[in-house]
């Protein structure tokens, strides 16, 4: 054998070096043999690999963000209109909520609420599906369906179908007559007074008028957890607008109060953190927000989306550091998974701890 084949061979059969590398740890599953319970379960999930070791790294995260708190003086944070932040000492970090509207059609919409009601989020920002399908579901149920169901069936039986849910035109119909004498009442108040709404502040009314504990926004009013929604005309809500415009015309939303009020909360954070579930606009806007803070110092997403299209829904934390959006030294991880699948593991893992 030549002198080159054997060095070719010693190549191939180099000593690894495992110990150059920082923090290894070795791979190992859950052992069922003598019984897990649920958190050990949760534990066990950062040393599988892939993407549980991400989801992992996401409750770790999240346990920071939730359990900081500042040793600094505490300063009080005042907002601006009736949809306003807390105006209390600004000592924890300041966790921003994220979501897409098939989630709030989902049965995550359970455990959105939870996270509202027991105040252990601060802002959060959505689509008009996330508004609207919660208020949707105060008047009529949502249903499992499948995601073969025909379209040109469905659409003969008046059922619109989002993924494998199917939902009856007629809770559509209940929300529209619902919300259109809000919209009177408020074109009024804008005529007496000169009040200026805003997408929050209109939400925040809805959710003072829909008065059912069963709403994320009941609780997000009785909390007074501001709610964003740049995108607000972007469904059924964008309906009801259209056809009140000619019905009784003149209401006007300002989303510049909005921008402003969200670049606000996020500023004076003594620490911000990011929960954003899905991709688009709710993703951005929130993200976008931490730029004037020099980025938020956690940030979990979950999400399928992929980066090779240059999308921001795709986009991996990294890029977000690149902007601003993620301080340098900030937590943060992306899981790729549906938030179905992830959410309700991630805040038995968090959040529920402290109600336990």
């Amino acid at each position: 054998m030549s002198s080159q084949a054997l060095k070719d061979i010693a190549a191939v059969l180099l000593e690894p070096t495992i110990s150059a590398l920082e923090n290894v740890i070795p791979v190992q599953g859950p052992n069922f043999e003598n019984g897990l319970s649920l958190q050990d379960l949760l534990r066990s999930y950062e040393r599988i690999g892939f993407q549980a070791t991400s989801f992992g790294r996401a409750v770790e995260i999240v346990n920071r963000m939730r359990k900081w708190r500042s040793s600094e003086e505490p300063v009080a944070v005042n907002g601006s209109g009736e949809a306003g932040p807390h105006d209390k000492a600004q000592t924890r970090c300041t966790v921003f909520l994220g979501y897409t509207s098939n989630l709030m059609s989902s049965g995550l919409r359970e455990i959105l609420l939870y996270l509202v009601k027991h105040k252990h989020v601060s802002v959060i920002v959505t689509t008009a599906g996330g508004i609207e399908e919660d208020f949707i579901k105060c008047f009529g149920d949502t249903y499992l369906g499948d995601f073969h169901l025909s379209g040109l069936e469905l659409r003969k039986k008046v059922i619109q179908r989002i993924g494998n849910l199917v939902i009856p035109n007629t809770n559509y119909c209940k929300f529209e007559k619902w919300l259109t004498p809000i919209m009177d009442a408020m074109l009024e108040e804008q005529k007496a007074s000169g009040k200026v709404w805003s997408p929050s502040t209109m939400i925040h009314r809805m959710g003072k008028e829909i008065n059912n504990e069963e709403s994320v926004y009941y609780w997000a009013y009785k909390n007074n957890i501001p709610v964003f929604c740049p995108a607000i005309t972007d469904g059924a809500i964008g309906d009801v607008v259209y056809m009140h415009s000619f019905r009784n015309p003149g209401l006007i939303i300002d989303i510049a109060r909005d921008i402003r009020m969200l670049n606000e909360l996020s500023r004076n954070s003594k620490k911000a953190g990011m929960i954003i579930l899905g991709g688009g606009v709710c993703k951005h806007q929130i993200a976008n927000s931490m730029v004037v803070r020099g980025g938020a110092d956690y940030a979990v997403y979950i999400n399928t989306g992929q980066e090779y299209d240059g999308s921001d829904s795709g986009a991996r934390p990294d890029e977000a550091v690149s902007w601003g959006k993620i301080s340098p030294t900030g937590d943060s991880v992306k899981v790729f998974a549906d938030a179905t699948l992830v959410l309700p593991l991630l805040v038995a893992a968090t959040f529920a701890q402290e109600d336990t």
